[in-house]
């Protein structure tokens, strides 16, 4: 336990000590050679400026409330119906880096933190337009008139409409967040409000703009987030928005999120019930590119005998995509010992990805320092490599957003407009149509499929970091990965693509299914929410049936998917795992989100050893590069790594296999794999065929047999020169 404790306060100095310097060291890190970034932000996040300075205002407690004697307040005057037009907050910018929210975080409508029971609303039009549905960044179903719509939408269009939510505790609220409806055919938004709060939800004090009441500039259009600050912050336990005009040929219909800071309340037992905390010293906040290159020398700092920091290539913008590997013999490949990797932020606005990677370095390099004998085995017998942002320059126009107001798809494509994670060349049609051929000669194998030449080709649209994504993965064997995503909280196992035609989703097992099931489940499972029967949908999908796993085909077809390629071109087994509702959560949530995936994260690393592993060598010991490892039973193979060495995730059973190459007799066996994880040893020798040892010599005496000296093939020439002319006689 000391030196647990000595190797977090050490790392913890050095993290601290890059936060002091990062504010003096901005100019001269812009000179290093190796960052380069088309514009600097010089401003702090909206969560780390100083509170707002005015008193707040509390309305009057309801009566029988003991929480210090207060001045009652009279009840809200109002206007008369012959009223002047009360004054309008001022238009604010959307996307305005120049105006951030102030310092309290949000409530949690979008995380779920906010249930449902703590949303209320006047009307609704129907329950799938439900007080339920009225959250920031919450997506419509495929059929917009089911029960999972995209917004709140008042039962009619007039002045008494209202939506609330109830923070079941006295909370100083700060602003509100408003976006319109999310809709393919509709467009229903809002465009101005007033804010009102209370005690008791019987009580109401509206917002105040000096003597009339304030309405506040609500969307100009459906997507965009806009925030409106309170121009005094509100201590109250109920906070309503009022909606007073709306989009002429729309509807009342809103999204939102409040943003407020709970005050100290020792006796509420629900919320102390429900707080989350973590005893891990890690740096909880984000990081933009220059700090996450900081952070990544500060462990390497500390860890130097296990961690090693390279890239694989430069975004469009020309941002290095680093990676840091974690081992005990870092920047060599070991036999016998089986690569891993984790890789996020493929779209560059779910931040969530990006963070926990960074967070997961951390806690490696700590608990190896410490001796945790759990993590020093995984570190000692596993090659891991972690890419935090293979989409930086994504990440950057997110960044610029912040957590609220970048809405659902900033930043997500790179900078030429390319989504990474379907930009890999479509295989499966290849083995598809290959396998439909049934008559025809087979020419497309069932594994290692060759790129087709047009995507090679200067002319595709294929992005440099996808390039960048394929050259790493068949530089280094991987056995096993996962690329972390936002937006949804799910495992998705390949394949993604339908086999059918015309159809957006259609079960798509691959032959290793089982595995990927299993895979998938080892996440699912030790995450805190995955499995959790009780928690409600992010969006639309209920993905409970399968244990918070889900075929990826079988939730919406994706061409060319980063997951289909990895299973079809290389050895390695490529998982989807959605590791959030939020894609990009508020800085004060990461803790909790730590606490939600850190164990499923290691989990999953340590299926690396499932299954069977060996060594695939000739007559004289040398490891024979490139030979087929075949299940019977599962029509995909793999091959061997070029020392010979080789890793098939298989499920606990007993399995018949063959090692083959080419010039080499194959070999088979029967090889057993257990419940307990560490993979089953199964080496092969195999033999030159005779066709192969007759090339060999030929090759090595210049094509010559050396039996037959070349004045006897002469005399057997002659010999039948002399019958032939006989015979023509």
């Amino acid at each position: 336990m000391a030196r647990r404790g000595a190797a977090a306060l050490a790392l913890a100095l050095a993290l601290l000590a890059v936060a002091l310097a990062r504010v003096g060291a901005q100019g001269a890190a812009l000179q290093a050679p190796d960052y380069y970034v088309q514009e600097t932000w010089s401003r702090e996040p909206y969560y780390a400026r100083p509170e707002p300075e005015p008193e707040p205002f509390s309305p009057p407690l309801p009566a029988g409330t003991g929480n210090g004697e207060r001045e009652p307040r009279p009840p809200e005057s109002r206007p008369p119906k012959t009223a002047t037009k009360p004054k309008k907050a001022p238009k604010r910018e959307k996307l305005a880096p120049e105006a951030p929210p102030p310092g309290c975080p949000p409530l949690g409508l979008e995380t779920l933190k906010i249930t449902d029971f703590q949303l209320h609303a006047s009307t609704s039009k129907r329950y799938g337009l439900g007080a339920h549905r009225g959250r920031l960044n919450i997506q419509a179903g495929i059929n917009e008139n089911d029960f999972y719509d995209g917004a709140w939408c008042a039962g009619r269009n007039d002045l008494h409409q209202w939506i609330e939510v109830d923070a079941r505790r006295l909370t100083k609220f700060t602003g509100v967040i408003t976006q319109g409806r999310n809709s393919l055919w509709l467009s229903d938004w809002v465009t101005s409000y007033k804010v009102m709060v209370s005690n008791d939800s019987h009580t109401w004090v509206t917002v105040k703009n000096g003597s009339g009441d304030m309405i506040f500039e609500g969307n100009s259009e459906k997507e965009i987030p806009v925030l409106n600050e309170l121009p005094v912050p509100m201590v109250a336990r109920y906070i309503r928005i009022n909606p007073r005009s709306w989009f002429d040929n729309g509807s009342i219909c809103m999204r939102m999120e409040i943003l407020g800071c709970p005050l100290p309340d020792p006796n509420n037992y629900y919320h102390r019930r429900n707080e989350m905390t973590t005893t891990d010293d890690l740096d909880f906040r984000h990081h933009n590119y220059k700090e996450m290159r900081q952070l990544m020398k500060v462990v390497n700092e500390m860890c130097p005998n296990i961690t090693r920091i390279y890239n694989i290539g430069k975004s469009h913008q020309g941002l290095k995509l680093y990676a840091v590997e974690v081992s005990d013999h870092p920047g060599e490949h070991e036999v016998g010992e089986p690569e891993f990797h984790y890789m996020a932020g493929a779209h560059g606005n779910e931040v969530l990805g990006r963070e926990l990677m960074l967070l997961l370095l951390q806690f490696l390099c700590q608990e190896y320092l410490a001796g945790n004998p759990r993590i020093v085995h995984l570190v000692e017998e596993t090659r891991i490599h972690i890419l935090p942002s293979l989409n930086p320059d994504g990440y950057e126009k997110a960044y610029e957003g912040g957590s609220e107001l970048g809405g659902w798809s900033l930043g997500r494509w790179t900078h030429d407009g390319i989504d990474i994670n379907n930009n890999f060349p479509d295989l499966n049609t290849l083995l598809w149509e290959a396998e439909d051929r049934q008559n025809l000669p087979r020419k497309v194998p069932n594994h290692y499929i060759a790129i087709p030449e047009w995507f090679l080709s200067e002319n595709a649209t294929v992005a440099v970091e996808t390039r960048a994504v394929i050259a790493w993965m068949e530089k280094i064997p991987f056995v096993l990965g996962g690329n972390l995503q936002g937006g949804e909280l799910v495992v998705a196992y390949p394949y993604d693509m339908v086999r059918s035609l015309w159809k957006t989703q259609e079960h798509s097992p691959t032959p290793d299914d089982h595995v990927f099931r299993w895979l998938a489940y080892s996440y699912a499972s030790t995450h805190r929410l995955m499995t959790d029967a009780r928690r409600r949908v992010c969006h639309t999908e209920d993905f409970q049936k399968e244990d918070g796993t889900v075929n990826g085909a079988s939730w919406h077809t994706v061409a060319g998917s980063l997951n289909d390629f990895s299973y079809l071109h290389t050895n390695c087994f490529e998982l989807s795992i959605y590791v959030g509702c939020d894609k990009y959560p508020h800085e004060s949530e990461l803790p909790e989100e730590w606490e939600n995936n850190r164990e499923s994260l290691i989990v999953f690393m340590e299926q690396v050893h499932r299954g069977i592993k060996g060594m695939v060598r000739d007559a004289h010991g040398k490891g024979i590069p490139n030979a087929i490892i075949s299940v019977e039973g599962v029509n995909h193979d793999i091959r061997t790594a070029s020392d010979g060495d080789y890793w098939r995730l298989l499920n606990p059973g007993e399995y018949v296999v063959t090692a083959k190459a080419e010039g080499f007799t194959s070999s088979t066996k029967n090889c057993m794999v257990g419940y307990d994880m560490g993979a089953t040893r199964c080496d092969f020798t195999l033999s030159k065929t005779n066709l192969a040892r007759i090339r060999e010599i030929m090759e090595k005496f210049g094509k010559q047999p050396v039996s037959l000296p070349a004045r006897r093939l002469k005399l057997r020439g002659r010999k039948r020169r002399q019958r032939g002319g006989r015979a023509n006689t």
